[in-house]
């Protein structure tokens, strides 16, 4: 009996993912929950494990390729010994009819290859065969239906796909819907009955998509293809510097008696099995800080048009992995202790270096700092964590030659820039905010004074 495994869906608001890497190939016997694929989302990377044990045979999308919700990833034939027997082409099994009693998804035209209706299908066969059942990702305007080919198009102009009017069928967000925000219209061009979209009293010409720049062959040269953790990144630093406005300031923070508070309580942190670094004390410095300038604790819901101040604390640590930045998530900074921020600080970026690091480890934070330790350079102006309103860039401490009552002095001298969103904040909280900051880390028993 041959198994259709459907891509399933593996988080809130995915609707598609990248096939990072196969662990089995065409012919391979597997076993019930062996590891099948690699598959990377916009939220994290996930390992599927096979639901069937049998032998694999077909592979219905490679690596670097991008599967909708809904499709079939690969078919597995349970029969012992059972010889694989691929369709001549790449889409019959993935076309292969429902299993009886079950009718037939009426056919799409070619020109909408959306997976909204190909996912009601799966999730009937796939739950007739008992394997993994599907949820349709795209069946409300909360999690906005496009298909996948007008989500690409929206990363590619830098365009948050859900401030998109839509236009299409059934509020669905067309190609046109996005060049159309692109050159500043409210939606695409008019559809149904030929009358403008609703809200819309004039149609404004949409404008071609800038055409992607092509790299002409200069000499000796490696291509590598953009996919996997490299193009998330650059998917999401695009969309935050294209709707984020960034402003950037900067202090120098005298950190020469948190230096000596540190000294002093390593050996207490090493009894208690801790490894004790500045991180914690910054961590315990910023959520004070949030807590008197809110603001920037804070996203813009731009669907309802509202500042979101949150009462919680989840601070993002941004951090080299082997396949890329990641920001691994302090949940609940305000009520953890230094010794405790440090384990969790140790126990996620320990996460991120094995890539071994989960979903919600990766997401939900509220602020973000980025720290590259010794590396740090004298001043940077990092880029937000989108949708969060503000970063703080933490940079090397050196000992520094400083101007204390009249006299030149060494001491352990820190920079700390922080960029903002100025639709949200403006520069008086930022620097308001940074000024707080660096007056706890000043005098560490102040900040001490400050916990919860």
């Amino acid at each position: 009996m041959t198994f259709k495994f459907y891509m399933p869906d593996i988080g809130e608001g995915v609707v598609e993912g990248e096939i990072v890497t196969w662990k089995v190939k065409e012919g391979d016997r597997v076993k019930l929950d062996q590891p099948l694929v690699e598959v990377m989302t916009d939220k994290a990377t996930v390992e599927l494990p096979s639901p069937r044990a049998g032998t694999v045979v077909k592979i219905f999308f490679l690596d670097g390729q991008i599967c909708p919700v809904g499709k079939v990833l690969v078919e597995i034939d349970e029969g012992a010994g059972a010889a694989a027997s691929p369709s001549d082409n790449g889409h019959g099994a993935a076309h292969a009819a429902p299993p009886a009693g079950h009718a037939a998804a009426p056919a799409r035209p070619a020109s909408d290859p959306s997976p909204s209706t190909a996912a009601p299908a799966a999730q009937r066969a796939g739950a007739a065969a008992g394997g993994i059942q599907v949820v349709d990702a795209t069946a409300s305007r909360e999690r906005v239906l496009a298909t996948p080919a007008t989500r690409r198009l929206a990363r590619e102009l830098g365009i948050e796909i859900g401030r998109v009017p839509p236009t299409g069928k059934h509020g669905r967000v067309t190609r046109d819907d996005v060049r159309g925000y692109q050159s500043g219209g409210n939606g695409g061009e008019p559809h149904g009955n030929g009358g403008e979209p609703h809200g819309v009293t004039a149609s404004r010409p949409v404008a071609p998509a800038a055409a992607p720049i092509a790299i002409a062959p200069g000499g000796a040269e490696e291509r590598i293809p953009l996919r996997g953790i490299r193009k998330r990144i650059a998917e999401t630093m695009a969309r935050s510097k294209s709707t984020a406005a960034h402003f950037t300031y900067v202090e120098e923070v005298d950190m020469t008696e948190l230096v000596a508070v540190r000294e002093r309580a390593k050996a207490r942190a090493g009894e208690r099995g801790v490894k004790l670094t500045y991180l914690p004390f910054i961590v315990k410095a910023v959520v004070s800080g949030l807590k008197k300038w809110p603001q920037l604790n804070a996203s813009l819901d731009e669907a309802t048009q509202e500042i979101v101040r949150k009462k919680y604390y989840h601070i993002g640590i941004a951090a080299q992995g082997p396949s890329g930045l990641a920001v691994s998530v302090v949940r609940d900074a305000d009520q953890r202790s230094i010794f405790d921020l440090s384990r969790e600080i140790e126990r996620l970026g320990e996460a991120v270096r094995k890539n071994a690091a989960t979903r919600e480890e990766l997401t939900g934070s509220t602020f973000t700092i980025s720290s590259l330790g010794k590396l740090g350079g004298l001043h940077a102006t990092p880029i937000i964590n989108f949708p969060e309103v503000a970063i703080l860039g933490v940079h090397k401490i050196e000992e520094r030659p400083a101007v204390r009552n009249g006299q030149i002095v060494a001491r352990h001298l820190m920079n700390l820039s922080i960029s903002v969103d100025h639709r949200l904040a403006d520069g008086w909280d930022g620097a308001m905010f940074v000024q707080e900051v660096k007056a706890l880390l000043e005098d560490p028993t102040t900040m001490f004074m400050e916990m919860v």
